[in-house]
């Protein structure tokens, strides 16, 4: 996670029951980098990534069937319901492990028909006011803190 990347973007896409997307640079779903990023799961050769996407998981979002085309942009697993169709097909790399009660409140916000006819597009910015690398936590895995305001 570059310094300051994320720092002032926003969540564009809440399906409620199913994810939370955000870290487009243009606030929309058509928003990526140049720089676009192997996907790590199976059903592009890599197996070493065992993560489910249960509640709380943090998963790359790609475009479409592009199964390489990652860049920027990453989704929060609302439920457990949508595993079999996300596992093995997006690459899943992290979990929130304290403010999940943050990611609920997303929910209170009105939401309007994206282009696909389904209502996940927020009325109010969902934003991103700081995210930071912190320290590792006793097992050394790396850890991130995200400051949200909704509103």
């Amino acid at each position: 996670m570059k310094d300051g990347f994320y720092d002032g973007l926003t969540f564009h896409r809440i399906e409620e029951g199913f994810v939370a997307q955000g870290g487009s640079p243009n606030g929309t779903s058509s928003g990526t980098l140049d720089k676009k990023l192997k996907g790590e799961f199976s059903a592009n050769g890599y197996t070493q990534n065992t993560l489910s996407h249960t509640r709380g998981i943090v998963s790359m979002a790609r475009p479409g069937n592009n199964m390489d085309g990652a860049s920027c942009q990453f989704f929060i697993c609302l439920s457990d319901d949508y595993i079999s169709s996300l596992d093995g097909l997006y690459a899943a790399f992290g979990e929130v492990t304290e403010g999940m009660d943050v990611v609920d409140k997303f929910l209170t916000v009105d939401l309007t028909e994206d282009a696909r006819g389904v209502k996940s597009s927020p009325t109010v910015p969902i934003t991103i006011e700081k995210a930071e690398m912190i320290e590792d936590d006793g097992e050394g895995h790396h850890r991130a803190r995200f400051t949200m305001t909704i509103g």
